[in-house]
Parts: C-alpha cells; structure tokens; sequence
C-alpha cells in the first residue's frame, strides 16, 4: 500500500490519495500546516517527486483551504503551480515549527525543477464531505443506472460489499480494489433486481444455529429430519436453511421485491414437486419394506430435492431458499420425507399434546 488510497496501472501506483479527517473542529489548511507537511513528506518518500511522469498526488480533507495558500493554488481548478511552489518555498525556509522541519528540509534539499515536477503533480480537493457527507455523496454517484424503485436497497448490498473487501484487505487476505472489479461488483449487485432475479439479503453467518436449534428442537420439521437418522451436521445445515428463507422471505417482503401471492405461488411449486418425487420414492420401494430401508429411501428423497434447481425465479440460484422453503413446508405437514412421516407425525403431535 503506498497511500491511504492508490490507484494503479499493471501494478504502478498511477494516482495515490492521502486521506485527512478533522472531526472536533475544522481548520484552515495553510501553507505551515502539519496536515500539508507530513503529506508532502509521505509523497517524497514513496511517489518519486522529480519524476514529471510520477503519479498523480491527492490530498482529500474536509479542510478549507486557505485563502491565497498553496494549497487554494492547487485545486482543480484557477490552478497555479509555480505561485503554490513559490510560498512553499518560503514556508520551508521561514518557519519555525519543529513538527514540520524534516519535511521542510527534505523539500527544499530537491532542485527547484524536482520541485515544480512534484508540486505540479499535487491536487488538493479540500472541503470535501466528512464521513456524515459520504453516503449521500457515493448515492448520487451511483443513482443514475441503479434500480430506481430499489435503490435504498441496492445502496446497502454495496455498501456491505465494501465493509467486507475493506476488512479483507486490512487483514491482508486480498489485494487492492481494481476499478474492473468495482464495476463488476455494481453490475452483479445491479443485475439481482431484474424482474427473473432477487437479491440475497441474508448471510449465512447471521444465523446463529446452535441458538436456533435449541429454540427449534421441537418443531415438527426438525423431528421429520431425526427420524429419518441425519448426521448432526445435515439437522444443523437444514436448520441454517430454514431459519434464512425465513429471514430472506421477511426482508423481500418489507422492501416489496416479493408478495405473499409470489410466496405462496413458490409454496405450491414446492409442493408438487415434491408429489412427483415422493410417489416415485413410494412406489420404488419393496412390499414390506424394513424401517432401514424406509429411512434410507427418506434420506435419498431429502437428498434429491435439496439438489434440485427449482427457484422462486429463474435467475435466483442460490439454492438454500428453496431447501428453507421446504422444511418450512414440513414445519405445516404440507410434505415429509419418511414414507410413513404422517403416521410418525400423528405420534408426534399425540405425545406432545
């Protein structure tokens, strides 16, 4: 990392920004300001400063600029190269101020032509939102070709993309952002709120399972699992399954990217291709069948419809919701896997009444 924020070319930092905050109380940036000193003592050492052909160098605050200071002078606009390297200069040589004095010495240990080449390469955006500002900012960059009816929606799948890749690369488990991926990441998040797709508004790690299977332990699609014999971690992964097609089903709903009548119309789907698969599973299975094989063909049956493709709309693949859906489905007896789950069910509901 070169900067707070570097762009780059094949690998060559082609624009690197430095970041400044002020958040008690706003001050002029002047030509003896510290924040201007340690970002030009930062340039030098990393950005070459002689190079005329160097990168381009940013310093982005929520600073004002002072009035007739260098910096005013290297906006990006009414901009003034040699007059902002001039009072540079003389700052360099005139103030007093310890802070500042290794930055200044090493400014002024350049030719005046390195100068010029490092100083012409420096812009200042100052007055620049503060972290209140940046959201709105970023929404009315990102609005024009967004899904207008959905936006504040869209916002937050990209911003929750951003707290992930930028606690990624913090941590070193990846590398920069390139502008590509940028753009392909809005293309992705922009293309789940087409009419055939959806968007995927819950984690798997918001789930705590452990928490829900004690809570769930009782309910009826949970017992249908255990009598079928599943390993520990298949009652946990349909508990996941369950408790996130909940979760999706009600946060589609308060956005109004689905209705009940497309829910329920998914739940009947469900249903009748479970019917077919169920018949067949019944029909494959030997007259006096054992209580094994019963449960194995339960287990067949599971397995195959959790690999089905089915979906609530053609281009929504991700396939834990259809899964959630049908323990959901099992929850309210509507299917089961065993080939005898409604007697099992009956004893069920017996006990526990």
């Amino acid at each position: 990392m070169h900067d707070d924020i570097a762009w780059e070319q094949a690998g060559t930092p082609a624009e690197l920004k430095q970041l400044k905050l002020h958040v008690s109380a706003l001050r002029n940036l002047t030509d003896a300001s510290d924040d201007m000193w340690r970002t030009l003592r930062v340039w030098m050492d990393n950005a070459r400063p002689g190079d005329p052909y160097g990168p381009i160098l940013t310093l982005v605050t929520n600073s004002s600029a002072g009035a007739d200071s260098a910096a005013a002078l290297l906006r990006d606009t009414d901009r003034d190269v040699p007059a902002a390297v001039a009072k540079l200069e003389r700052t360099a040589r005139d103030s007093k101020s310890k802070e500042t004095k290794a930055a200044r010495e090493q400014f002024l240990k350049l030719t005046p032509a390195e100068r010029m080449a490092f100083v012409g390469r420096i812009f200042v955006a100052d007055r620049s939102p503060d972290i209140d500002g940046v959201n709105q900012e970023v929404a009315e960059r990102l609005r024009p070709g967004a899904p207008t009816e959905q936006f504040d929606t869209y916002l937050d799948l990209v911003w929750a993309w951003w707290a992930a890749t930028s606690i990624a690369m913090l941590k070193g488990d990846r590398g920069p952002v390139q502008v590509e991926e940028m753009l392909t990441v809005l293309e992705r998040i922009r293309d789940q709120f087409t009419r055939d797709n959806l968007p995927l508004l819950v984690d798997a790690d918001e789930v705590d399972v452990n928490s829900v299977l004690q809570q769930h332990e009782g309910r009826s699609y949970v017992y249908q699992l255990t009598i079928l014999d599943v390993l520990p971690r298949q009652l946990q992964k349909a508990i996941l399954d369950y408790q996130r097609a909940y979760l999706q089903d009600t946060r589609w709903l308060d956005v109004h990217l689905v209705d009940y009548d497309e829910l329920e119309k998914f739940s009947k789907r469900l249903v009748d291709e479970w019917e077919r698969a169920f018949d067949h599973m019944r029909s494959e299975l030997p007259d006096g069948a054992s209580d094994d094989e019963k449960r194995r063909a339960g287990r067949n049956l599971l397995h195959t419809l959790s690999n089905s493709t089915v979906s609530i709309r053609a281009r929504f693949q991700d396939p834990f919701h259809a899964r959630g859906k049908r323990h959901e489905l099992a929850d309210l007896h509507k299917i089961g896997w065993h080939p005898d789950f409604e007697e099992h069910l009956a004893k069920f509901l017996l006990e526990g009444a």
